[in-house]
């Protein structure tokens, strides 16, 4: 029987975080996660309870079931132009949820064959498909990593169960720390200047500054996404 993929959204933006960060890319939204149900009754026994992704269903924009030329082909639709057309190398993200639940060696092989390098996003909990081009692992609370190498590691800051010092064997040639959301775009008056770092000091954006300033392995993502209001 033919694969079948849940897919909550498909769409064309900017990368916002990491070291992909501005880099225009179909984002493809893999329905379900193993960390997480998706459900508010289910987030306070789950093992990443922090989650600000709504990745139940397939209800999104261009959501569905598919199989697997016909993803391909949606997924083809949203770049811009011919992926032959020299206007860059096209880029498919695949996120979710936790999309190694649902990519397999066949996708991957697919949308590479259609002229994508394709990524993913990953809590790295479960083996991922062969030949993926960009791995983004991001650990999530106490759970037991399968995923040992990457390209990136972009750790949520903080997780009292997950300090950036228990991932020190992780290899990766990326090192972020995420601050996980608490902070938003403003513009800052001279007259109001001391308050507001006096807030600063006690954010996780701070937090996450101060850890990388002290441990330079590390280096600090911003969600420019959510900062510039893109989806």
């Amino acid at each position: 029987m033919a694969a079948q993929y849940r897919i909550k959204e498909i769409f064309y933006t900017l990368q916002g975080e990491g070291a992909q960060a501005g880099r225009p890319a179909v984002f493809c939204r893999f329905s379900k996660c193993n960390l997480w149900n998706g459900r508010e009754s289910g987030r306070t026994a789950a093992v990443c309870n922090f989650c600000d992704t709504d990745f139940i269903g397939t209800d999104g924009h261009l959501g569905g079931v598919y199989d697997l030329e016909q993803l391909v082909v949606v997924i083809q639709q949203q770049w811009p132009g011919s992926t032959a057309n020299g206007q860059g190398k096209p880029y498919v993200v695949c996120t979710g949820g936790e999309p190694a639940l649902q990519l397999d060696d066949e996708l991957v092989s697919a949308l590479q064959h259609a002229g994508f390098e394709v990524a993913i996003e990953t809590n790295g909990t479960l083996p991922l498909a062969n030949g993926i081009d960009w791995v983004c692992l991001s650990p999530k609370g106490e759970s037991e990593l399968v995923v040992i190498e990457c390209d990136e590691l972009k750790l949520v800051y903080p997780q009292a169960d997950a300090p950036p010092e228990r991932f020190d064997y992780i290899q990766a040639d990326h090192y972020y720390l995420q601050p996980m959301a608490d902070y938003q775009p403003v513009v800052i008056s001279s007259d109001k200047l001391q308050g507001a770092a006096d807030s600063l000091s006690t954010s996780n954006t701070h937090k996450a500054l101060s850890y990388c300033l002290k441990h330079p392995r590390w280096k600090l993502s911003l969600q420019t996404h959510k900062m510039i209001r893109i989806e």
